[in-house]
């Protein structure tokens, strides 16, 4: 059967298409943040119900993760990449037509699904098709992930803005969907994944590596999903104008493309990436602090100290995963364990944090915990030792 290797520049063009894939799977949690305020204005949404529209679809992330490739086994790599950008587009487009929080909550579950199926796939892509190039090209994945969220979270607010609509906000982002769907549909060819792999994702519940990482990738993702969540509504209480609180979240999320871009260039040149992680998870530190000590003073370089941290940490965590592992299946297997168990623990923390909000009225007390999860994050570093990898799965 022909692949995509026996089409016109074949790995430039399948890398291209990743990337427009990736550009769906956050804008349909990034844009909820800014118009929050207008949302809560005409539907009765309190902080920890709100907090359901980011905490649902990331569990929901984490639970489809398991079948994910399981299903890309039996439909093919590129019809489950199609099938996955239909359900973002079409639960995304729903939301002009909603006018309940159950509406919300429901179309925020299926993108998640939608995101789930592409995220356990895209792994295992990368490492069988890019081998010399894994980290660069999850960088660019993981980037493309990071500028789909700065998107949304920037122009959701002049949308709504420039419509009067906050639904047209949340939902003019379906466009993206079906670009990537355009696109991805007019290669001719179907790309089929090795059949084993889902056996051996199911022994890894069995790994005490495996869950490590696992827990590791969730506490930092954990700091993605409260600040997507909940960093412009903190600024809006501040004081700041929708727009402006948008904006801030698409700084953070410009500062995490640059991030994603530069720190797997800059790790890929030695196997050990401790160095890098820790430096990533000091940044992370400096920058709920400033959130929390003084927000409103250099309101731009603690957005920014996140974003650099939170933007490596995200495809350094999946990088440390894959470098345990030599087989490109095998490794897709771990990582999807590793973001399964991952997304079901950060999809606690906008709920926990929204939780905070209501019962103290801050939410400076959920930048203090995630603060504390950071220092507990540096610890763990020190087990990533590459010497040692191998007999974690032997």
């Amino acid at each position: 059967m022909p692949t995509l290797r026996d089409t016109a520049r074949p790995t430039a063009w399948l890398m291209l298409g990743i990337m427009l894939v990736a550009l769906n799977l956050r804008p349909s949690m990034a844009a909820v943040g800014p118009l929050l305020s207008a949302i809560r204005g005409d539907i009765a949404l309190s902080f920890s119900l709100a907090s359901l529209l980011t905490m649902l679809p990331v569990m929901a992330m984490g639970l489809a993760m398991f079948f994910g490739i399981g299903l890309s086994q039996r439909l093919g790599e590129r019809r489950t990449v199609l099938l996955s950008l239909a359900i973002i587009g079409l639960a995304t487009l729903s939301r002009l037509y909603i006018d309940s929080a159950a509406g919300l909550i429901v179309s925020a579950v299926l993108a998640g699904i939608g995101i789930a199926l592409i995220q356990a796939l895209m792994p295992v892509l990368i490492k069988s098709r890019f081998t010399n190039n894994v980290a660069q090209c999850m960088g660019l994945y993981v980037t493309s992930i990071m500028g789909g969220a700065a998107i949304a979270a920037s122009f959701a607010p002049l949308v709504m803005a420039q419509t009067g609509s906050w639904r047209t906000g949340l939902a003019i982002w379906a466009a993206l969907a079906l670009l990537a769907l355009l696109f991805w549909r007019a290669q001719r060819a179907d790309v089929q994944t090795a059949p084993s792999t889902k056996a051996r994702n199911e022994a890894f519940f069995s790994h005490r590596r495996a869950w490590l990482l696992a827990i590791f990738f969730g506490l930092g993702t954990a700091s993605y999903t409260c600040v997507l969540a909940w960093l412009a509504p903190y600024y809006v209480e501040k004081g700041w104008s929708e727009q402006h609180a948008g904006l801030l979240l698409g700084f953070l999320t410009a500062m995490e493309v640059i991030s994603g871009l530069l720190v797997p260039a800059i790790a890929n040149r030695r196997r050990d990436r401790r160095g890098v992680l820790a430096t990533l998870l000091v940044l992370i530190i400096a920058g709920f602090c400033g959130l929390i000590l003084s927000p409103q003073h250099l309101s731009l370089l603690w957005p920014g100290l996140l974003g650099l941290g939170i933007g490596g940490l995200f495809p350094m965590s999946l990088i440390v995963s894959l470098d345990h592992l030599d087989n490109p299946q095998r490794a897709g297997g771990l990582t999807a364990f590793v973001q399964g168990i991952g997304y079901l623990i950060a999809g606690l923390s906008p709920l926990l944090a929204g939780m905070i909000r209501d019962q103290l009225g801050s939410f400076e007390w959920a930048w203090w915990s995630l603060t504390f999860v950071m220092v507990v994050m540096l610890l763990i570093v020190l087990r990533f030792d590459p010497r040692h990898y191998t007999r974690h799965f032997q």
